[in-house]
């Protein structure tokens, strides 16, 4: 137990909360498509089979960014406690973990429908190399925002098989949401990531330019999801949840100065974590009992 333990704290697997809403979106999205076609117990199969993918493809990416950064990791005072620099768990284990958690995510995709299976390389390609953008792009956050951004078009296809213009506007919102608040969590490491030649938005532009560039990506994460409302003719559930989302993205904002950065853990997973888990309970609760 203490083992299973240590590989939830190596993957953060509380961090599951940012996409997982985001996910459950697009399933029950692509449920109200097509709502003839599944009896209850096909559906609640492929519901446990997109949890499934969820948790091992995030596990996978996680796993292995700890892997790849292990020698950045033990230079840096902030990172030096996590368990491949502490000796927990050792590298070649962590790689273990990561290609076990990536064939389970393979075989789920299996028993999904052909459309996910044919595609899941090309998620796993997605989610893996971000670990590698940092070492040349400060447009890592983005890829970030990309592989997270799949979990609402991927549990879309899990259910319906085909590509829609709505789950994809809310990828496009996940994309810009954890892109932004991505660069926030990277204040806290500019100087750091300097002295290693590492790429992030405030290590290249500074600071007060990255919060700038913070806050430009959650506008722009705001517009999709009021697009997708306006698109997808949601009711007045979805604009609460809209209020609530938009809400955490200006509370977290206020809490993170250039100057001041002892409030970004706050600002990075309770005000993102509300802001995710609350839009898609409104949002689910408009599909499901108004629409």
């Amino acid at each position: 137990m203490y083992k299973v333990k240590n590989y939830l704290s190596l993957v953060k697997f509380s961090h599951t909360i940012f996409a997982m809403p985001f996910a459950l979106i697009g399933f029950f999205l692509g449920v109200m498509k097509m709502p003839s076609a599944f009896s209850f117990q096909p559906l609640a199969l492929k519901f446990f089979l997109v949890i499934v993918c969820m948790v091992t493809a995030r596990s996978a990416a996680m796993a292995f960014n700890r892997f790849l950064d292990r020698s950045f990791d033990v230079k840096n005072p902030r990172t030096a406690i996590r368990e491949i620099p502490k000796g927990i768990i050792s590298a070649n284990s962590a790689l273990r973990f990561v290609m076990a958690a990536s064939m389970l995510f393979i075989l789920a995709t299996y028993f999904i429908n052909n459309i996910c299976f044919y595609l899941s390389p090309v998620a796993l390609f997605v989610i893996l190399f971000y670990s590698y953008t940092k070492r040349f792009t400060p447009l890592c956050h983005l890829v970030l925002g990309i592989g997270l951004s799949l979990a609402p078009i991927g549990a879309y296809l899990a259910v319906t098989g085909i590509f829609a213009v709505l789950p994809i506007l809310f990828s496009l919102s996940v994309i810009f949401w954890v892109s932004g608040f991505d660069v926030i969590y990277s204040l806290q490491d500019v100087e750091f990531d300097q002295s290693q030649q590492l790429y992030s938005i405030p290590s290249v532009f500074g600071k007060a330019n990255g919060l700038r560039i913070s806050e430009m990506l959650h506008l722009a994460s705001a517009i999709c999801v009021i697009a997708a409302g306006f698109y997808g003719h949601f009711h007045f559930l979805y604009w609460v949840g809209i209020a609530v989302f938009t809400g955490m993205l200006i509370y977290q904002h206020s809490l993170v100065k250039p100057t001041d950065l002892s409030k970004v853990n706050i600002a990075f997973m309770t005000a993102n974590g509300i802001a995710s888990v609350v839009f898609a309970v409104f949002v689910i609760a408009d599909l499901l009992f108004i629409s």
